[in-house]
């Protein structure tokens, strides 16, 4: 797999992914645009819709109504010793629909545990940087 990054002007880095454009801006305050969500908002949202698909592939299985699913994901931070904020904890709480039924609450929340953005961040890759000249 193969993600080409591009650079469209500003603070703009562009992703494109299987023929599609995924575009991240810095907020106004970081000397962007604020026209599109920063490369961590995605991450951070990456973490959320992995498990929101997780969440919806199981209700949709069971035929269990989704209206009114929903996710709510909280991030905490906290400082380094080195005064810089560090990710510290990611909760999501499952809003379960109307007449959900009860034997399946455990299961619903080992489900959306199987993310495979978490998975990735639990055991994480190695990564290899090179600058290439032309």
């Amino acid at each position: 797999m193969e993600i080409k990054i591009t650079f469209p002007g500003g603070e703009k880095v562009n992703a494109e992914v299987n023929s599609r454009i995924i575009p991240t801006d810095q907020p106004i305050e970081g000397g962007g645009d604020g026209s599109a969500p920063s490369p961590f908002d995605y991450f951070l949202a990456s973490l959320g819709t992995c498990a929101g698909i997780y969440v919806l592939s199981f209700c949709q299985q069971r035929q269990i109504d989704t209206g009114g699913l929903a996710l709510t994901q909280r991030m905490e931070f906290e400082t380094a010793a080195d005064g810089k904020k560090r990710l510290a904890r990611v909760s999501l709480d499952i809003d379960l629909p109307a007449g959900f039924p009860e034997k399946y609450r455990n299961a619903i929340v080992t489900t959306a545990g199987l993310c495979s953005v978490k998975k990735v961040l639990m055991n994480p890759p190695e990564f290899v940087i090179n600058a290439r000249m032309p």
